[in-house]
């Protein structure tokens, strides 16, 4: 009997062509299959929450997958998975779930947060963007506290992707100051790709004083991403939570 699983992991995606399998080149999905494969000696398709680009990290990711075969009691699989993965990518949790629920359809919430570190740190350039001159993060909130007002966000989308709809209900959207970084935390139903890089992009703009609040907000209405900001770098951006059914 096919049973389904949820599976809890996280990853830094600096050696990845981001999540989902491409030709020539690496991506954490592919890595996913292998390990599962292997160990549980069948081949392993596996689903996940989300697509993250290249380069951006997760600290809170949910895939599933389906197995032909019982898993036996004395696998433990989040060793098993330990012991065969890369450093970069870790499994908390395994768990069986109802066939009808699924890792991305199912989820109800997204959060993801940008690190901007404001001195230069050897030790964090792959996990944040750094920028060291002055930003005035008072405008940079304002700005982030008017997204609440619109629902289509054409102007912070990748163009030429294949979604129905460019409209998301943003739930949280602040900047946060922790000594020497900045923490961009923004939570949606849903996310359009490369969205949270190009709100980011733009409301720096904001805080380097390029744009008014006005324009930030004209941006949006006119529903052209060439009037946004460049998109900020992927290694500042971590996908940190994902909300289910409190069934899952």
């Amino acid at each position: 009997m096919i049973q389904r699983y949820f599976l809890q992991l996280s990853y830094k995606g600096t050696n990845y062509h981001g999540w989902q399998i491409q030709p020539n080149a690496i991506s954490v999905q592919e890595v996913m299959e292998d390990a599962l494969s292997k160990i549980l000696r069948e081949k392993i398709a596996v689903v996940g929450a989300g697509r993250t680009d290249t380069g951006v990290h997760a600290s809170y990711f949910i895939l599933h997958f389906e197995a032909e075969n019982e898993i036996p009691e004395n696998l433990d699989l989040v060793y098993k998975l330990n012991s065969f993965l890369p450093s970069d990518i870790s499994v908390q949790k395994v768990w069986p779930v109802n066939q009808e629920l699924h890792a991305r359809f199912s989820a109800t919430s997204r959060t993801y947060h940008y690190f901007i570190s404001r001195k230069k740190n050897p030790f964090t350039t792959e996990i944040s963007y750094t920028y060291l001159k002055p930003l005035d993060i008072d405008k940079m909130n304002e700005a982030a506290q008017l997204l609440f007002n619109y629902e289509d966000f054409t102007s912070f989308s990748r163009l030429h992707t294949d979604v129905k709809t460019n409209n998301c209900k943003i739930m949280q959207a602040e900047w946060r100051v922790e000594e020497n970084q900045l923490v961009f935390v923004i939570k949606a139903d849903r996310f359009l790709r490369n969205m949270v890089r190009a709100i980011v992009g733009t409301l720096l703009e904001v805080g380097k004083g390029k744009l008014s609040i006005n324009e930030f907000c004209q941006i949006i209405e006119n529903k052209d991403r060439g009037l946004a900001g460049a998109s900020a770098p992927a290694q500042g951006l971590f996908l940190v939570d994902i909300g289910y059914p409190e069934e899952v």
